[in-house]
């Protein structure tokens, strides 16, 4: 049923996790969360969306961070439509979690969906996790000779 309900609408789903932490059923809101992230990018940016929006920030966070586990595509293509949006919190939580969990060259690979909305947002990202790797991503993102990177020592 988890399953499932992962697929419906996201309001639904954001629901569907309220009333599973209401009844005390925290495993199962886990996995319903584990579910929608193998989400379609755009259903999954709406779930991150509809959880954002209930005040289910913690869920939210969940559900991205358990999103990078997919392709580096299909996580840019989800970072677009959170941008799209408006959840540009959401976006950079995502990307956030992507420079955590990927390798400098991964992330940079993300840029290649929309360079003039990803190379500054995953600079970014980068910057908040730490300077280590905010310099690490960017020496990657030089390497893909993509507009709007820095030069060393002016980012």
């Amino acid at each position: 049923m988890l399953c499932e309900a992962a697929a419906w609408p996201a309001l639904h789903l954001a629901a569907m996790a309220r009333e599973l932490a209401d009844a005390g059923l925290n495993a199962d809101v886990a996995t319903l969360l584990w579910e929608a992230a193998s989400l379609p990018p755009e259903a999954l940016a709406a779930a991150a969306d509809a959880l954002a929006a209930t005040g289910r920030a913690e869920d939210c966070a969940q559900l991205l961070r358990q999103g990078v586990a997919r392709p580096v595509e299909e996580v840019s293509a989800t970072a677009l439509a959170l941008h799209g949006a408006s959840r540009a919190d959401e976006a950079a939580q995502l990307l956030s979690a992507l420079v955590r969990a990927r390798t400098p060259v991964e992330v940079a690979a993300a840029a290649h969906a929309d360079p003039a909305t990803l190379v500054p947002s995953l600079l970014d990202a980068a910057r908040a996790v730490s300077p280590h790797h905010y310099r690490s991503v960017a020496n990657a993102l030089r390497g893909t000779g993509l507009p709007g990177v820095p030069e060393p020592g002016k980012g």
